[in-house]
């Protein structure tokens, strides 16, 4: 066991030196495939975006192990801490990592981020959950600072007074909206509206799916105006993922800041994340196919306008 962790500790040092350093892969440290491109596509950003990562830090604890016969496979996690200096200003970014590391005897073989596919409740074929729902609602103002409050707070804990999911980022996306100020409305019916009640929940509240058609579609309560470009949005809005480009849409952020160029840094949960850049670049689960969808979430004060 002990040369195991050894093992391991070397390569989550490797990984994280290849960021600062750009250090070469040796033969004898695994670095899967997946996450070299990953770690390539991070640097090409940095360096799109006239950024410097001056300074990465990594902590990693043990969760458990488990052997049978010959196999051992240990799950840990992995936070990483992230100095970016853009021009004259730094931020730092910071992503949480579960992976599983398995070992043959006494030899690493494979080492795996764990529930990084997005994968979230699947919504019910009749595609009812499309309609919006007509209720009177009382005028309403969403307050962006404590959306992202409630998103600094959370973005790598779980509240409580809200069931935690295996995929959590729409329902971390809903909470940061509720907090802002949002309306629930269409309870009981879960096909209907964006709310949250006595441990059940709509649709649009937990799955990254339905919650972008919710977004465009409502006619009251919370809802977004679709915007041409990410640069467009402010702190508090959202952001939708389709990274296989095929018209069905998995993941969920919300914009907490702007980079020095105007471009938004989002919080997020699954892979929970903070101030990282929108595009998911760094990302297992990123595809040259990837598609997004930018809203700016309006209230009821400004509808009209909008």
């Amino acid at each position: 066991m002990t040369d195991q962790i050894e093992q391991l500790k070397r390569l989550i040092e490797h990984r994280n030196g290849l960021y600062v350093e750009n250090v070469r892969n040796d033969d004898d440290v695994l670095i899967s495939e997946g996450d070299k491109k990953c770690l390539e596509r991070k640097l090409a950003s940095l360096q799109s975006r006239d950024s410097e990562l001056v300074n990465s830090t990594v902590n990693a604890q043990i969760l458990g192990q488990r052997t049978y016969d010959d196999e051992t496979k240990i799950e840990y996690v992995l936070h990483l801490q992230q100095s970016i200096k853009q021009r004259r200003n730094f931020y730092i970014e910071e992503s949480i990592q579960h992976r599983q590391a398995t070992f043959h005897r006494s030899e690493l073989v494979d080492d795996v981020e764990l529930k990084a596919q997005y994968h979230e409740e699947e919504v019910p074929p009749n595609r009812e959950w499309m309609r919006s729902v007509e209720e009177s609602e009382e005028r309403w103002s969403y307050d962006r600072r404590e959306a992202v409050r409630y998103a600094e707070r959370w973005w790598n804990d779980y509240n409580p007074a809200y069931r935690r999911f295996e995929d959590n980022c729409t329902n971390f996306i809903s909470q940061c909206l509720r907090a802002g100020g949002a309306p629930m409305i269409g309870h009981p019916n879960r096909s209907n509206g964006w709310w949250y009640r006595n441990n059940n929940w709509s649709y649009s509240w937990s799955v990254a799916h339905s919650m972008r058609w919710h977004l465009s579609g409502a006619k009251s309560g919370v809802r977004g105006k679709e915007m041409s470009s990410a640069s467009e949005l402010s702190p508090g809005d959202v952001i939708c993922y389709d990274f296989n480009g095929n018209g069905r849409w998995q993941h969920t952020t919300i914009v907490v800041a702007k980079d020095e160029n105007g471009e938004p840094l989002v919080n997020a949960q699954t892979t929970n994340s903070r101030m990282r850049y929108w595009k998911y670049e760094d990302s297992t689960a990123w595809t040259p196919n990837i598609k997004y969808k930018y809203f700016k979430i309006t209230d009821s004060e400004k509808r009209s306008g909008a």
